[in-house]
C-alpha cells in the first residue's frame, strides 16, 4: 500500500462484513429462544419486552451482570467453545433467582482481537442454550473486534439479564429465623467461579488438561463442564412461597455467599460431616495442597445453590425438587447468633461473620 491509498477499516483489523455475517448466522439461534413477551428477533438498535405480554401486572425488575472469568482462557486452550455461553448465562440468571425474580430476556457482549465467526458462533450457541434453559429471551448484544486491546485468539464475554418478580414475592431473607434448614443442591463442578486458582494448581501440580480423571473424562472436560441453571427447578416453590432465601454458591464459596441473604441475628451452620467431596475437588484440593478453609472459602465443593426452607415445609420442597430432577441434600441450619456462616465437620472447621 502506498500513502497516496485510501485506509479501511479492514486494514486496521476490523472487517465490518464479517460482523454482518456473524449477526445473520446467530439469528437463528437468537429466534429459538424467543419467550412470551419477547420475539427475539436481532438486528434493530435495542430489544423489546412487553412484561404484560409476560404476565406481570405490579413488577419489579431485577437486573444482573456478570462474565465467566479466567476459565475462558481454558475454553480457548482446548479449542472448545460451544459451552461457556451456559456458563455466561448461569451466572447471571442463578442471581436473578435468588432475588425471587424469573429471568425474562437476555444480552452478551463479545470482545475479541479478530473476529472468528466460527468461535463466536459456537459461544452464541452456548448462550441460545443457557437462555432456553432459563427460559429467557436473547434479544441483543454486541460484539467488538478490537485488535490491539486482545490477542487475536483472545476474547472476553460479559452477559447481562434482567429479570421480574411480583412486589409481594420478592425474596428478602427477612422471614429466615433459627430452626430453619439449609437444602443444597448439587453443583456440575467448579462452575464459574475460582479458575485463577485451579489453572495455578495445574501448574503447581504439572497436570495437563489431557490428563484422565477416574470418570474417563479428561480434566479440561471436568472443568469446562458448564456452571448448573437452576431457575426451572426453583421458581416454582419460589412463587409458591415455600423459599424464605437463596444463596447462588459463587466466588466467596459457601462460607461468604450464605451470610448475604441473612438476616441480622441468623446464623448459617453447615455440617459436612456426612458430605464426600466430589472427586474433582478433592484432586484440586490435593494437587495445590489447598486448606479446608481455603476450599471452601474459593470453591462450591459440590454444592451450587443453597435454599433456606421451613423445617415444616422440607418434604413438600424435597419432593418437587426430586420430580424436577435435582437431588436435594439437608446440610445444615439456622441458628441464633451472629450474622455469618461456620462450617463444620471432620477436618473442616471455618467461618465468616458479616
Amino acid at each position: 500500500m502506498t500513502k497516496d491509498q485510501g485506509l479501511t477499516y479492514a486494514d486496521a483489523g476490523v472487517s465490518i462484513d464479517t460482523g454482518n455475517a456473524l449477526v445473520k448466522a446467530i439469528g437463528p439461534l437468537a429466534k429459538s429462544t424467543a419467550r412470551p413477551g419477547a420475539n427475539a428477533e436481532l438486528g434493530g438498535f435495542g430489544g423489546f419486552f412487553d412484561l404484560k405480554a409476560a404476565g406481570y401486572d405490579d413488577p419489579l425488575l431485577v437486573a444482573a451482570n456478570d462474565g465467566v472469568g479466567t476459565k475462558l482462557k481454558l475454553a480457548i486452550d482446548l479449542g472448545k467453545h460451544d459451552t461457556v455461553g451456559i456458563d455466561l448465562v448461569a451466572m447471571c440468571v442463578n442471581d436473578l433467582i435468588v432475588q425471587g425474580a424469573e429471568p425474562l430476556f437476555f444480552l452478551d457482549y463479545y470482545a475479541t482481537g479478530k473476529l472468528d465467526n466460527a468461535v463466536a458462533t459456537d459461544v452464541v450457541k452456548g448462550i441460545a442454550e443457557g437462555c432456553k434453559q432459563a427460559g429467557c429471551a436473547l434479544i441483543g448484544g454486541e460484539t467488538a473486534e478490537m485488535p490491539g486491546m486482545y490477542a487475536e485468539d483472545d476474547y472476553d464475554l460479559a452477559g447481562f439479564c434482567v429479570g421480574a418478580v411480583d412486589r409481594a414475592k420478592v425474596l428478602t431473607g427477612d422471614a429466615v429465623a433459627p430452626g430453619d434448614l439449609l437444602v443444597g443442591l448439587a453443583s456440575s463442578g467448579v462452575h464459574s467461579n475460582g479458575f485463577s486458582l485451579v489453572r495455578r494448581i495445574i501448574d503447581h501440580a504439572g497436570w495437563t488438561l489431557a490428563d484422565t480423571l477416574e470418570d474417563g473424562r479428561t480434566l479440561g472436560e471436568a472443568l469446562l463442564e458448564p456452571t448448573r441453571i437452576y431457575v426451572k427447578p426453583l421458581l416454582p416453590l419460589v412463587q409458591s412461597g415455600k423459599v424464605k432465601a437463596l444463596s447462588h454458591i459463587t466466588g466467596g464459596g459457601l462460607l461468604e455467599n450464605l451470610p448475604r441473604v441473612l438476616p441480622d441475628g441468623a446464623r448459617a451452620i453447615v455440617d459436612v460431616s456426612d458430605m464426600e467431596l466430589p472427586a474433582l475437588f478433592a484432586k484440586l484440593r490435593e494437587g495445590g495442597n489447598v486448606a479446608n478453609e481455603e476450599m471452601v472459602r474459593t470453591f462450591n465443593c459440590g454444592i451450587g445453590m443453597v435454599l433456606v426452607i421451613s423445617n415444616t415445609d422440607l418434604d413438600q420442597v424435597t419432593d418437587a425438587l426430586t420430580a424436577a430432577g435435582e437431588t436435594p441434600t439437608v446440610i445444615g441450619r439456622i441458628e441464633q447468633g451472629a450474622k455469618g456462616c461456620t462450617v463444620i465437620g471432620d477436618g473442616w472447621s471455618a467461618s465468616h461473620d458479616g
